[in-house]
């Protein structure tokens, strides 16, 4: 009977993380950051404390977020209405899950600044060296950020109108490092006439008003400068 009670107690708890994992989005983004880190362990230099430290945090966090789950649904189920203390209780608990995830985050930076440190230079030296990389680096984090701005606007679809005009911002963007790569000044009046023209072409077609286009051939130009300052 002992052992029997033993070994539900131990299924009741793994239904109880699985249901947490299954229906909690803060959950799965907590359980495939703790994959990544635990992965990125293999190819480091690890040492035992730094590894206990890393499981030591990452299951704070997993227990935290149960705990805030059951405290969720427990105030869910007994209370139907708004109620002032309810709000309070579920906020203390989400506050103790984001304690737990900034000791984490702090730990990690202090486990894996050095690493990340050299990673960096490794990256940045190749991208140096072809310039390749750094246009189509430049092109995918543009592309990222106009959606994400869209996404907050609500005007337009990721691939025509809103604020500002996509097709501006990597037009000016790839002329902007193609002018800083090339260092030639045929090339660059080219480049600069043929970013003209696809702002023109967003106005003609109306995709984008006079506003939309001019914000995005600038944001394309300061993008495109910062991407150059820290290579």
């Amino acid at each position: 009977m002992k052992i029997d009670g033993l070994s539900d107690s131990f299924n009741y708890a793994i239904e109880g993380f699985v249901h947490t994992l299954r229906t909690q989005r803060n959950m799965k983004i907590h359980f495939i950051i703790a994959f990544l880190v635990l992965l990125a362990s293999l190819f480091l230099d690890i040492s035992r404390i730094e590894l206990i430290m890393i499981f030591f945090s990452i299951t704070l966090v997993i227990a935290m977020e149960l705990i805030n789950t059951a405290v969720e649904v427990i105030i869910d189920m007994i209370t139907v209405e708004y109620r002032f203390r309810a709000k309070i209780a579920k906020n203390i608990s989400a506050a103790a899950v984001f304690m737990a995830s900034i000791n984490a985050l702090i730990v990690a930076y202090l486990i894996f600044i050095d690493d990340i440190r050299v990673f960096s230079l490794d990256i940045i030296g190749k991208i140096r060296q072809d310039p390749t990389h750094l246009i189509f680096i430049n092109i995918g984090l543009l592309i990222i950020i106009i959606i994400a701005l869209k996404a907050v606007k609500g005007r337009g679809s990721p691939l025509e109108g809103g604020m500002p005009s996509g097709h501006s911002a990597l037009a000016f963007s790839i002329t902007t490092l193609t002018i800083f790569l090339t260092k030639n000044m045929f090339i660059a009046i080219m480049v600069i006439l043929l970013a003209f023209l696809v702002a023109q072409s967003r106005l003609q077609s109306k995709t984008h008003n006079m506003l939309e286009v001019i914000a995005g051939a600038l944001f394309g130009v300061l993008f495109a400068l910062i991407i150059i300052y820290f290579i």
